[in-house]
């Protein structure tokens, strides 16, 4: 019997992983007009074969104007869909893993330089486009200000989020995550340091919660009853003032009531002058935290790269999904390691199985392809 909680089932919503290792979403900035590449296949091509119970596709934007930067991948067209489909249906023949997608919109940290070309806004002479925000404040003093929303621009993006959940649903996505992180759009709208609005959509945590939770419920409605949906947020806005772990607490309830299948718990983004305090795990008390008020599934984040580490944080009940990104760069097969390490079993391919040495115990299943 398989003693290692990591590698035991769980379900999410409608949803069962076959163990609690998730593949977070890495921007991959390598896009071309919203559209996936050969690049995108290759990459998650190769994480399709870790063994992990779930992959998530990068942070996907609703709109054009909604994309981070210049490279990173949408659903908002034909092409953007006909681009993805051709990776989902590849990974589908040869993996087993449950596929995620992260629906988001950049807001004012839209229209941005890749991370390589150093980050910043870009202007309209470099190929910029204008940003929009709950407030016309901008991410870092020297930048642009963004277009304060009209109720026009909140009706179109909200139409904008379902359209794109109409197209991750015929992708065969089977789970979708709203991104309320990471300093982004609806992130903006939570944050009283973002968010200085003086109608319905701010002041108050009720009025500040109010558009992501009904973009949650558009997104819901539109997924419909087979795909899993939660929604990623930032447990702290680390700077003073900021969107604090009490309101994230609250809105997880809210999240939850509203039927939020799984809470995914990050931090930060939001603020120029975050002060982060880094080290292993450093944002997994957040989860736990969350995990006391909520009864869905709790993920964490951020620093986790040792198996006994991430076998720790679910043995501890501190959450119930163990999600890791920069580990996977540096090791795509993390999950044969930690079941190796851990005494756990995940499912191979045959054709790396001669990779094991002699008489090693065995650490996969069988493969399998998903007879959809």
């Amino acid at each position: 019997m398989n003693s290692s909680l990591l590698f035991t089932p769980i379900t999410v919503g409608p949803q069962t992983l076959p163990n609690r290792i998730m593949i977070s979403p890495m921007c991959q900035y390598s896009g071309n007009d919203g559209n996936a590449n050969d690049w995108h296949m290759a990459h998650l091509g190769s994480l399709a074969l870790s063994g992990a119970g779930l992959m998530f596709v990068e942070a996907t934007s609703v709109s054009p104007e909604g994309r981070i930067t210049a490279g990173c991948l949408g659903l908002y067209n034909d092409d953007n869909h006909q681009s993805l489909k051709r990776i989902v249906d590849a990974v589908r023949v040869i993996s087993p893993i449950k596929l995620a997608i992260q629906l988001g919109h950049a807001g004012r940290k839209a229209s941005s330089h890749r991370p390589w070309e150093g980050g910043a806004l870009m202007s309209a002479q470099e190929g910029g486009w204008p940003t929009i925000a709950p407030s016309a404040l901008p991410h870092k003093p020297d930048e642009t200000p963004p277009k304060a929303m009209t109720a026009d621009d909140i009706h179109r993006i909200t139409a904008d989020f379902i359209s794109a959940t109409e197209r991750a649903r015929e992708l065969g996505f089977d789970v979708i995550e709203v991104h309320c992180a990471h300093g982004y759009l609806l992130h903006e709208f939570l944050s009283p340091l973002s968010n200085q609005r003086t109608d319905d959509f701010g002041g108050s945590l009720e009025n500040r919660m109010r558009l992501p939770l009904a973009i949650f419920d558009a997104v819901r409605k539109a997924a419909g009853p087979g795909i899993a949906v939660g929604a990623r947020l930032s447990a702290t806005d680390w700077a003073e003032g900021g969107w604090d772990l009490e309101q994230s607490i609250a809105f997880s309830r809210q999240l939850q009531a509203h039927g939020a299948d799984f809470i995914d718990v990050s931090s930060g983004g939001v603020a120029a002058h975050q002060k982060i305090t880094l080290g292993a795990g450093y944002q997994v008390p957040f989860a736990e935290a969350i995990r006391k008020e909520v009864s869905i599934p709790v993920i964490t984040v951020g620093l986790i790269t040792e198996p006994q580490q991430a076998e720790d944080i679910l043995r501890e009940g501190k959450a119930d999904i163990v999600a890791l990104a920069r580990a996977f760069i540096s090791d795509p097969r993390w999950p044969w390691r930690a079941a190796a390490a851990l005494g756990g079993q995940v499912t191979g391919s045959p054709p790396y199985f001669r990779c094991l040495p002699h008489g090693f115990p065995p650490i996969f299943g069988d493969v399998k392809t998903n007879q959809r």
